[in-house]
């Protein structure tokens, strides 16, 4: 029988956890976690909206304006060329969302599965042997190699995965709330300019990423534009979530629960719960509204706490207690507004979790990333655990 948790496990995983939101924006997660008791805050002109019940309504019930500074689609209109998956209105927001939802659906997972799983085989082979893997390069080889198939590009996959996060870490400022620094547009136009070029369509392969181009026709930037915000984002949730959810496993030894076939969807979902990719979703409202009993004016800027929605801070992963579906699949947003990449996110945890459970793996060394987009480790360096009675 596969045994629940250890609360000391549990605390250790959690503390090891918190290092990734310590480094990266010390401040802005200490004032979310100082807030987090009430379901809606307000701080001048901000939201902070914790609740699960209000991160809902914010997100189903709400007038949106899309276009607004300092939110994902004011970035995506600054780093892309035409319209983008997050910077649409009517029905060709839906049209477009719907199209990448066909790409990310059962039978679209499925036909990538083997991409990924290649990778998986091929770098975490060493364990075997007994030696120390970095699982973040491999995240990365993951995520570039599943955007170049998603994307038919030519480009090779560690281009793909270092420039998506660039770009990311360049505009990360213009998601989070406080002042604009200078130059922001400025240091994320190079990356997302290779970016694009890594995956215009039959452009370019991995021997001529850096020659000059002919520019972009208006349809090809447009879907050029497309094409980049959906690497960037599949990129930086992989990046992110992979090697986290493994540290989560090896601390809290949730390794019995990856090892089960039973088991490992459920606990798949719920390390996506927990670790929360992305854990804001910076918005600005379009109209005057309600939201858990304060009011809301048009231009207000909404911060959704997706990781405290999904009580994240509060309840552990626990395969054998799953979280409701209705709070679990928060942190992939809500009714028309939910990440079409949740069935891949949660594939290519699972196949992570079936590749690592018979190494047993412990953390050695851990490094948090201090630029990244998204709370994320520069390095975690994992081993195998011995069997009884060997000695590595």
């Amino acid at each position: 029988m596969t045994p629940p948790p250890r609360p000391a496990a549990v605390r250790a995983a959690r503390r090891r956890d918190r290092r990734v939101y310590a480094r990266s924006h010390p401040l802005l997660f200490a004032l979310l976690a100082a807030t987090r008791r009430r379901p809606v805050t307000r701080i001048g002109g901000t939201l902070l909206v914790h609740g699960s019940d209000p991160y809902r309504h914010a997100l189903t019930r709400i007038p949106l304006d899309r276009t607004a500074a300092g939110t994902t689609a004011g970035a995506a209109r600054e780093l892309s060329a035409g319209a983008v998956l997050f910077d649409q209105d009517g029905t060709g927001h839906r049209d477009t969302r719907r199209a990448v939802a066909d790409r990310l659906g059962a039978v679209g997972v499925e036909r990538l599965r083997p991409v990924w799983q290649e990778v998986l085989r091929r770098r975490l082979a060493p364990l075997a042997a007994g030696r120390a893997v970095d699982l973040v390069p491999v995240a990365r080889e993951a995520a570039g190699a599943t955007v170049r198939a998603l994307l038919d590009a030519g480009a090779d996959p560690l281009h793909i995965a270092d420039a998506a996060v660039r770009t990311a870490a360049a505009a990360v400022r213009d998601h989070l709330p406080g002042p604009r620094l200078p130059g922001t547009t400025h240091r994320a136009a190079e990356p997302a300019a290779q970016l694009h070029t890594l995956l215009a369509r039959g452009r370019t392969g991995t021997a001529d990423r850096d020659r000059p181009q002919h520019p972009l026709t208006p349809g090809e930037a447009e879907e050029t534009g497309l094409r980049a915000m959906l690497a960037v984002a599949a990129v930086t949730t992989t990046v992110a979530a992979l090697p986290r959810a493994a540290a989560w496993c090896a601390d809290a030894a949730l390794w019995d629960q990856a090892a089960d076939d039973r088991l490992r969807p459920a606990l798949a979902q719920e390390l996506l719960r927990v670790i929360a990719p992305s854990p804001l979703l910076p918005r600005v409202a379009a109209a005057d509204a309600d939201l858990g009993g304060c009011p809301v004016r048009a231009g207000d800027r909404l911060i959704l706490v997706a990781r405290h929605a999904a009580r994240a801070h509060s309840a552990p992963p626990n395969a054998l207690s799953p979280a409701p579906p209705a709070v679990a699949h928060l942190v992939f947003g809500a009714g028309a507004h939910t990440c079409p990449g949740a069935r891949l996110a949660r594939a290519q945890l699972e196949d992570l979790l079936a590749a690592l459970a018979p190494h047993r793996p412990t953390v050695v060394r851990a490094r948090a990333d201090r630029t990244s987009a998204l709370p994320a480790w520069r390095s975690l360096t994992v081993r195998a655990t011995p069997p009884p009675g060997q000695d590595r």
